[in-house]
C-alpha cells in the first residue's frame, strides 16, 4: 500500500487522482505544506510526498510519472514517440501553467509578506492567457497528450482548477469543456470527497 503525505486540495490531489485512476490502495497522512509532518519526509516542506517501501518520492509530477510507469497505465510506454509527445505536453504544462500559478501563489501567501510583490500577478495573468492558447492548440478531441487519458490530463485539469481559484482567466471554451469532462471522471470525484 502506498502512503501519501499532504492535503488533498494541494498538488497532493494529483497523486491521489492518479492512485484512484490506477485503482491502487493508499493511506493518506494529512500534512499541510511547511508543517513538521511533511518535513519528516521532505525537508523543503513541500507537499506531496509518496512513501514506497521505505523510500520517499517528492514532487507531484515525478510521483505520478513513477506510478504510471510502475503500473503501466496513464502513460505511453517509455521510448516511444507517444511518450515523447506526452512528456512534451507535461513539461509545457509545468512551464507555462503550473509555474505561473505557483509564482502567483508565492506572491499571495507563500512568501514572507515583506518579500511579496503583488503587482507581479498582472504580468503572470497576461502570460497565463498566452499559455492558454498554446495549450488549447495541443488539445486532441478528448485528451491533451494523445488518444487516452494520461498523467498530462491530471496535470492540466489540476492547473485549470487552480487557475479558477487564483482568478486566472481561462478564455477557451474548448479547455473549459475539457476541464468539465475531466472533473466528471469517477476517480476525480472520489478525491473531491476526501477534501471535504
Amino acid at each position: 500500500m502506498y502512503k501519501v503525505i499532504g492535503k488533498p486540495m494541494t498538488r497532493t490531489f494529483r497523486v491521489l487522482w492518479a492512485l484512484e485512476e490506477l485503482e491502487q490502495p493508499y493511506e493518506l497522512e494529512d500534512a499541510a505544506p511547511q508543517s513538521a509532518e511533511i518535513r519528516n519526509y521532505n525537508p523543503s516542506g513541500k507537499v506531496p510526498a509518496l512513501v514506497v517501501d521505505g523510500t520517499t518520492v517528492t514532487d507531484s509530477v515525478a510521483i505520478i510519472t513513477y506510478l504510471a510507469d510502475k503500473h503501466g497505465a496513464l502513460t505511453a510506454p517509455a521510448g516511444t514517440l507517444a511518450r515523447a509527445r506526452q512528456d512534451s505536453v507535461t513539461n509545457m504544462l509545468n512551464d507555462e501553467m503550473d509555474a505561473l500559478l505557483w509564482m502567483a501563489a508565492r506572491h499571495s501567501f507563500a512568501l514572507p509578506e515583506e518579500q511579496r510583490v503583488p503587482a507581479i500577478k498582472d504580468s503572470l495573468r497576461w502570460e497565463f492567457a498566452r499559455s492558454v492558447s498554446r495549450v488549447e492548440a495541443r488539445l486532441t478531441d478528448e485528451f491533451i497528450a494523445g488518444e487516452s487519458f494520461s498523467i498530462a490530463d491530471i496535470l492540466l485539469t489540476h492547473c485549470l482548477n487552480w487557475a479558477r481559484g487564483a482568478k486566472f482567466e481561462v478564455e477557451s471554451e474548448a479547455l473549459l469543456a475539457y476541464g468539465k469532462r475531466m472533473r466528471d471522471r469517477a476517480a476525480f470525484q472520489r478525491v473531491v470527497t476526501l477534501a471535504k
